[in-house]
């Protein structure tokens, strides 16, 4: 059996000599589809996401839509119910740039009902019909190769791989230290700032998927960090996106992680009208708005991965997300296992918090097998 190291030498040499179907890509990927034996079948203390909040447990793939329902719709009580998407815009073109083999447009859209954003869409040359993946990031410029942090041109990289992109980020509010959306505004939010992250993803998923070359039922998002979350929520709340990474984004509540996993920080789960005071607190031991009421009513985030199912997803994790976020994890194996499927969740792991080209490529092999070899909602097994 191939060592993970050889395997990615072979899936990073089939990028410029085979297709991305390659059976290198599947082989990449296939390792980290499996739970270690020391965490298969824990599920640690977490609450189960195949039992109603009632207690009931659910046995059959229409108890799961039930209970689907019952989940999402408790945490947008929760959190706020979302405006009505925008489904009826296409992109404003501001400006075109021919890179090397793509074309890279700036462009602008209303992604919440008061409020538009700028962001960089890449479309290659390649003509056809192309899978597609939104990145999100505290500015558009990173992921798609414009300067930024090394590591995390996730854009750029993966329209070199034959995706079409769109990159996104909050660009106004991380210039303003606040982060996140505020809608209205962040006087009187009524949404929960991270989920209202994920209301403009899905926004921004509408208008991509209006694109002529993109396939609209092959679209993915991914990001890291804050990107992570944002990406996380996204795809777990709004169903039309195909696949996902979270790039060591703290998959579940943990106050031992300290400023990485924070969420309850006033522009992701702990919201309270401002001013605000003592951010940046690495212990939540301050917490208020929604997130105090989460940890002690016993909720916690893997509810919303198991929303997933059967989508895949894949955690490429770091310091935030350790090997033991199997735990967790295996709560929406469990759900698929229900449906009738397997291999749908899988996570990488690194030291760091910061991605690396090693994680990276698994990431991009994720992609170039969920999104362009696979039909999604097929049966799949390696």
């Amino acid at each position: 059996m191939y060592s993970r190291l050889f395997v990615l030498l072979l899936c990073i040499l089939s990028i410029q000599v085979c297709p991305a179907q390659s059976s290198a890509c599947r082989g990449m990927i296939d390792p980290y589809f499996t739970p270690p034996v020391e965490f298969k079948d824990n599920y640690g203390d977490y609450r189960s996401p195949l039992k109603f909040y009632n207690g009931d447990t659910e046995r059959t793939k229409q108890d799961w839509q039930k209970r689907r329902e019952e989940i999402r719709n408790r945490w947008m009580e929760m959190m706020g119910q979302w405006p009505s998407i925008i489904d009826d815009q296409q992109f404003e073109f501001l400006e075109s740039d021919k890179v090397e083999d793509f074309t890279r447009h700036k462009v602008r859209f209303k992604w919440t009902p008061n409020e538009y954003t700028d962001g960089y869409l890449l479309v290659p040359d390649k003509k056809g019909k192309k899978p597609a993946v939104i990145t999100v990031f505290y500015e558009p410029e990173t992921a798609a190769g414009i300067g930024g942090k090394p590591n995390r041109d996730f854009a750029y990289q993966l329209t070199k791989r034959g995706f079409i992109t769109l990159s996104l980020g909050t660009t106004q509010t991380t210039n303003d230290r606040t982060y996140s959306i505020y809608y209205p505004d962040r006087e009187n939010a009524q949404i929960q700032p991270l989920s209202a992250l994920a209301y403009a993803a899905a926004n921004a998923f509408e208008v991509l998927a209006k694109v002529d070359e993109v396939d609209k039922d092959r679209i993915g998002i991914v990001g890291h960090s804050y990107g992570g979350k944002w990406a996380m929520f996204a795809s777990c709340l709004y169903d039309k996106f195909a696949a996902a990474a979270w790039i060591d984004p703290g998959i579940v509540f943990d106050e031992t992680k300290g400023a990485n996993v924070n969420y309850w920080e006033p522009w992701y789960l702990g919201y309270y009208p401002p001013p605000w005071e003592n951010t940046w607190d690495k212990t939540g031991e301050n917490a208020k708005g929604l997130y105090p009421k989460l940890r002690k009513e016993g909720y916690d985030l893997h509810e919303l991965h198991a929303l997933m199912a059967p989508r895949p997803f894949l955690v490429s994790g770091g310091s935030s997300d350790p090997i033991e976020r199997w735990i967790p994890l295996n709560h929406t194996i469990a759900v698929n296992k229900l449906l009738g499927y397997s291999h749908r969740v899988g996570m990488s792991n690194r030291p760091e918090h910061n991605p690396n080209p090693e994680s990276n490529e698994i990431v991009y092999s994720f992609f170039e097998w969920f999104l362009k070899k696979q039909v999604i909602n097929s049966s799949f097994v390696f």
